[in-house]
């Protein structure tokens, strides 16, 4: 088979590539993901949690990547989920945020804008400068996890329709110059290739990176927890910030701890990444709950004599899911201070009733290093000064949460590697960290690609 150009991914960057090539050339455009459709990304086992009996995993891929079944969240900056402005001018980078937005819109994202007015963010910004915190003001639209898939399904047959063929659960399981391998045996011969795979798609895009001899740098991870609180707790915050994002340097070891993903009237939910588990947090437009969650984050970055945070990260992660009996920890805040492990009998006669019960009562301490839950602890007491609640005895926390952030491959301005006529993109590629980002970088190596063509 042969092709102009084949996306392998069929996320945001996979998918915003082909719908810039599509819309501004005549090429002919193959997207290759591992993943379902839409329609078949459905969880067989629980509605609101990750399983690891979806294989090949149709939460973490295909048609739309992770983000169809997120809480579908945009963050209108060019410097939240990643840095447009590490790639292009400040003036770019804005422009292709707002190219971006208008594509969710036009399939069907909510036409509504969470922007606080300014003598808000002002006043949320002293107070939380007060105790040493910074806010991060954020304009943001909220499709809604049960939205989401409405708005990719419309963008998918609007690609369609403009002649992009998709091959969907089959897996590109070799990258060559001008060809790309499949699982079934077939190869597909392509003048370009873009290779955008999402998260779960990194370390098999590392692999062949390192077989066509593609340079990567490794990326910090983020590791943490997710808490859950009262949904009053954060109702005056969200008022002014849909999903606010909160920087917080901590006392000891002056570490970076942030809060990010914030659910308010969300769900937790189970996050399994092949042999482990972890945790994150849905939003949805139709069903609430009575509680908010957001994930408590601790930067990580290596650099002597370990360089590879994905491994270190793994690690933690694996010694969780040990401690936890293959299920995520579920901890009171208040015990975690104690010393001492949680159990059913604690946590049901606390005011906060977790919204995910398929979890292990636990001590987090055992499975979180020393410097991370130290880091928490301290956080969550300086964020109680701006969020007064959150660092309550009755406060949830569930572990662990992980955001692994790809090895970065080396590309020059057109996203192209050094490898003639492959490029990359997204998040796999660590050239972003959520959906906005990604769909910007997505345009970009298409880009790319139209400069070689002649197109711009």
């Amino acid at each position: 088979m042969k092709t102009d150009v084949v996306i392998v991914g069929a996320g945001p960057a996979g998918m915003f590539a082909a719908h810039e090539l599509a819309t501004k050339s005549n090429l002919k455009i193959t997207v290759i993901d591992w993943g379902p459709d839409v329609p078949k990304r459905k969880c067989p086992v629980i509605i609101y949690s990750y399983c690891s009996k979806c294989k090949p995993c149709k939460i973490m891929c295909g048609v739309g990547g992770a983000g169809t079944l997120s809480s579908g969240l945009l963050n209108l900056r060019p410097d939240i989920g990643g840095n447009l402005k590490e790639f292009v001018s400040e003036n770019e980078a804005w422009k292709l945020v707002k190219e971006v937005d208008e594509v969710f819109v036009k399939y069907g994202a909510p036409q509504e804008i969470y922007r606080a007015n300014t003598d808000q963010v002002e006043s949320l910004m002293r107070k939380a400068a007060a105790v040493g915190i910074e806010f991060v003001p954020i304009p943001q639209r909220h499709i809604g996890t049960d939205n989401a898939p409405k708005v990719i399904t419309k963008f998918k047959k609007a690609l369609e329709q403009a002649g992009v063929k998709f091959i969907l659960e089959t897996k590109v399981t070799k990258i060559n110059k001008s060809e790309v391998e499949l699982e079934n045996g077939q190869k597909i011969q392509a003048k370009y290739i873009i290779v955008a795979p999402g998260r779960i798609g990194a370390k098999w895009l590392q692999e062949q990176a390192k077989k066509l001899g593609i340079k990567t740098h490794p990326q910090p991870i983020d590791v943490g927890v997710r808490v859950e609180v009262p949904a009053v707790v954060m109702e005056p915050i969200i008022k002014i910030a849909r999903d606010p994002k909160f920087r917080v340097y901590t006392k000891t070891f002056d570490d970076l701890t942030r809060v990010f993903c914030v659910n308010y009237q969300g769900f937790v939910v189970q996050e399994v990444y092949g042999d482990i588990v972890g945790v994150n947090g849905h939003t949805l437009l139709k069903q609430k709950s009575g509680n908010a969650n957001f994930a408590f984050l601790v930067r990580v970055e290596l650099t002597e004599p370990l360089e590879d945070t994905t491994a270190y990260g793994y690690s933690i992660a694996k010694l969780a899911t040990t401690i936890g009996g293959g299920k995520p920890i579920l901890q009171r805040l208040g015990d975690l201070k104690k010393g001492r492990r949680s159990t059913w009998s604690r946590i049901d006669r606390s005011n906060v009733k977790p919204t995910l019960r398929d979890v292990t009562p636990g001590d987090v301490a055992m499975a979180l290093p020393h410097r991370i839950v130290t880091d928490i602890l301290e956080g969550l007491e300086k964020l109680d000064h701006v969020i007064p609640g959150v660092a309550s005895s009755s406060t949830l926390i569930y572990a662990p949460e992980i955001k692994f952030y790809a090895n970065r491959i080396e590309v020059n301005k057109n996203f192209e590697t050094s490898v003639e006529n492959i490029f990359v993109a997204g998040d796999g590629a660590g050239l972003s960290r959520g959906i906005v980002v990604a769909a910007a970088t997505g345009i970009l190596a298409a880009r790319g690609v139209l400069k070689k063509e002649g197109v711009v």
